[in-house]
């Protein structure tokens, strides 16, 4: 902490978010020489380079993300001090930050999260998208609270991961009205061979689908894969393919994309996880989120 400057730590934070010592330096109203020279300063206190030059911008190298995770959080916490202090009744609004792992569909990551806001009072929300792995770390060093997965969290940490399940679902296929009229007449056999929108490889949810497909011997041609299921729905909706829908979210996919039901594979089913580093649920957001999940949106 000695050598830690939080004015320094400010600088570095705005030539982060901007890309480039000019436009940060017309933010704080410096000389881009004297910006250039207190990035040099944090970065030898702290002993590691957090910037690469790419051209014109500056590009973080993985310590400079590392760092500005750290920075966002710190001054987000120092805004929130201020206002609680500007707060005659000096109350403070307790912040709920979250994982969400890149293959949850957005749809239901919203269902699942509505009961923590509707808590009095509302915590402030802060959510963070990522692979399981890339998140892992951020709830063992209590920056997260909570992960919501499509897959549990592993026994092979370094720290101690508790799952809960949230509740089991399975998956419809869908696509633009007139293809989903095409197929559905011999589902599921109906799908070889047809254009396919898919979840990545690296995902659970694929996973999940390619056992399925295995057991009875379907073989979609797969032209796209996503780690964004909105987006996967935004490209079937254009015509592109069938795609794999969690049936949680369906009726929420139908309205907002336009596309129709294929039909059901029940026996594909995921399970929806709430990750947490503490095994008894203490945080009000998180019981929350956990107790609607298992008797309203999955019960």
């Amino acid at each position: 902490m000695e050598n830690l400057n939080f004015h320094h730590l400010r600088y570095f934070w705005a030539v982060a978010r901007e890309g480039t010592l000019r436009a940060a330096a017309e933010r704080l109203h410096v000389s881009q020489p004297s910006l250039s020279a207190q990035i040099k300063q944090i970065e030898e206190s702290l002993g590691v380079s957090l910037f690469q030059r790419k051209g014109r911008h500056l590009v973080l190298t993985d310590a400079g993300r590392l760092a500005l995770d750290y920075a966002d959080d710190i001054f987000s916490t120092a805004r929130e001090m201020v206002r609680a202090l500007n707060d005659p009744a000096g109350t403070r609004t307790p912040v709920f930050h979250v994982g969400v792992v890149d293959s949850l569909p957005k749809l239901l990551v919203l269902e699942l999260l509505r009961p923590a806001l509707a808590l009095d009072p509302a915590p402030r929300l802060v959510c963070r998208e990522g692979q399981l792995h890339e998140l892992t770390p951020l709830l063992a060093a209590h920056r997260l609270d909570m992960i919501l997965s499509d897959e549990p969290g592993g026994s092979g940490q370094e720290f101690p991961l508790f799952n809960t399940t949230l509740g089991t679902c399975g998956i419809t296929f869908c696509a633009v009205p007139r293809l989903a009229t095409k197929l559905r007449k011999k589902f599921p056999e109906s799908l070889d061979g047809q254009p396919a929108l898919m979840p990545s490889e690296a995902s659970s949810f694929r996973r999940h689908l390619e056992s399925w497909f295995d057991r009875r011997a379907i073989k979609p041609r797969v032209v796209s894969e996503f780690d964004d299921l909105a987006l996967m729905a935004m490209f079937a909706a254009d015509g592109h393919g069938i795609v794999p829908i969690y049936s949680v979210a369906l009726a929420n996919a139908k309205k907002t994309f336009g596309l129709a039901e294929i039909g059901d594979a029940p026996d594909c089913r995921c399970q929806i996880h709430a990750i947490t580093a503490e095994r008894k649920l203490k945080h009000a957001a998180i019981v929350a989120v956990t107790h609607a999940a298992q008797n309203v949106v999955f019960g």
